[in-house]
């Protein structure tokens, strides 16, 4: 029983690097959505209708947990898959619980009511559809109290990272910066809401200046993960090699995967 991770796109492969490092005797079976990319500009019922596709893809492939590798789709999508779509027997979890729970220096897995935390105020990075779901803020309010959200929508970054063209990335990074930092001078934490944006963590810390700590989700959402198979080893497969699946074309996605990778990966059409 494989462990199945979805994306939009490729921004997941952050996150399904990070999780088949910490866990390397768990087999991945990765899709991306890439036909349809990016979610950040679609509107909520048009994400959830394509995450539920997406999951029910990789329950067909035997994954009867998976994980939102992407934020729109855990922002836009997961709450009402949850109460209302994902059968008793399977689990869909998503990657924004895991940053709030590092955010406020929780357990994994801690239910508890909501406390004061060390952070008072948050810069959150995300997509145009992240941000206008509020799913960081309330999720956050379940764990916390007192901490100020300014929220800053990240438009045409994901574009460009997946077109490969880092320097436009990079640009567009610094100036979405610089319009938060207008409207929040001094944010004690900045939280990168996509998993796309790793890869550029460095442009966005050095344009936050020093004294900002930033949380990426990567390792993050692996560690919360290996807590997860811990807890609940019903979910937990063992061999099998790693697949990973696209609804676009197998060898174009393939060739844009190595710069989240690091490494050469075939796809497979979904």
């Amino acid at each position: 029983m494989a462990v199945g991770m979805f994306d939009s796109g490729l921004g997941g492969l952050t996150v399904l690097g990070a999780c088949a490092a910490r866990l390397p005797d768990v087999p991945f079976v990765y899709l991306g959505d890439n036909a349809h990319a990016p979610y950040g500009v679609r509107d909520a019922d048009d994400i959830f209708r394509l995450t539920c596709a997406g999951v029910e893809r990789l329950w067909d492939e035997g994954c009867e947990l998976v994980v939102l590798a992407c934020n729109t789709a855990s922002a836009a999508a997961l709450k009402r898959m949850q109460e209302t779509w994902v059968p008793k027997d399977k689990r869909v979890l998503g990657v924004f619980v895991p940053l709030i729970e590092a955010l406020t220096e929780r357990a994994w897995g801690d239910n508890s009511p909501p406390r004061e935390v060390w952070v008072k105020h948050v810069a959150l990075f995300a997509t145009p559809a992240t941000v206008a779901s509020r799913a960081f803020q309330r999720e956050l309010a379940f764990r916390a109290i007192g901490v100020d959200v300014e929220a800053q929508p990240c438009g045409g970054v994901v574009d460009a990272i997946e077109a490969g063209d880092l320097e436009l990335a990079e640009t567009l990074v610094r100036a979405h910066v610089a319009a938060l930092k207008r409207r929040m001078p001094r944010p004690q934490a900045a939280v990168l809401g996509c998993t796309h944006y790793p890869l550029l963590e460095s442009v966005f810390a050095d344009a936050l200046g020093p004294g900002i700590k930033v949380f990426s989700q990567p390792a993050l959402v692996a560690e919360s993960l290996a807590d997860y198979l811990a807890r609940r080893p019903e979910f937990l497969g063992r061999g099998g090699r790693p697949r990973f699946l696209t609804t676009g074309d197998p060898a174009q996605v393939g060739d844009r995967a190595g710069l989240f990778l690091r490494r050469k990966v075939a796809f497979e059409r979904a």
